[in-house]
């Protein structure tokens, strides 16, 4: 890493530490995880700032920020966008909060297998498909996924293949 990248980070950091007392690991992963390209995991109770976090994250980034609250009633379409059809045939694209740079995925495991496996997508691929056609991601891309202990009622656990699509888990 040049000084110059090393700046940069410190520079990162020291914006999200004006806003974020503590949490000095998740700081440093959340780094991390974008320049690697990857995604982050984040594990823990409600309340614990995980959302401020990854809103100041991506504030510090000059990146577009969405957060999504998932629920077992959710579609994949609530998340990706979707295509709303004219009379005359023609159609235009409506995109979901799946396209910004950082997207919080709130209680991950909250939501059905479905409605994961769009976000899996997006995290492997770089890519949403809707109806057939594939729509890129903006880069820099990266989702932030919270999970809630799992057992609580409505949770649908993640698989290893899914666990496996985040670079990083942090409690």
């Amino acid at each position: 890493m040049t000084d110059q990248h090393r700046d940069l980070v410190s520079q990162v950091i020291a914006q999200i530490s004006r806003a974020i007392i503590g949490k000095e690991e998740v700081k440093k992963l959340l780094i991390v995880a974008l320049l690697s390209k990857g995604h982050l995991l984040i594990e823990g109770v409600p309340g614990a700032a995980k959302t401020a976090l990854a809103r100041v994250f991506a504030q510090a980034i000059s990146g577009d920020f969405k957060r999504v609250q998932l629920t077992p009633d959710m579609l994949p379409t609530d998340i990706t966008g979707f295509y709303i059809y004219q009379q005359d045939g023609s159609s235009r694209f409506i995109p979901g909060p799946m396209f910004a740079n950082v997207v919080l995925a709130d209680e991950l495991n909250r939501t059905t297998p479905r409605t994961q496996s769009a976000f899996l997508e997006a995290m492997q691929e770089g890519q949403i498909t809707i109806e057939g056609k594939a729509h890129p991601v903006v880069p820099p891309f990266m989702v932030i996924a919270t999970q809630i202990p799992f057992g609580a009622e409505g949770t649908y656990p993640l698989t290893e293949v899914q666990v496996d699509r985040f670079i990083l888990r942090a409690w």
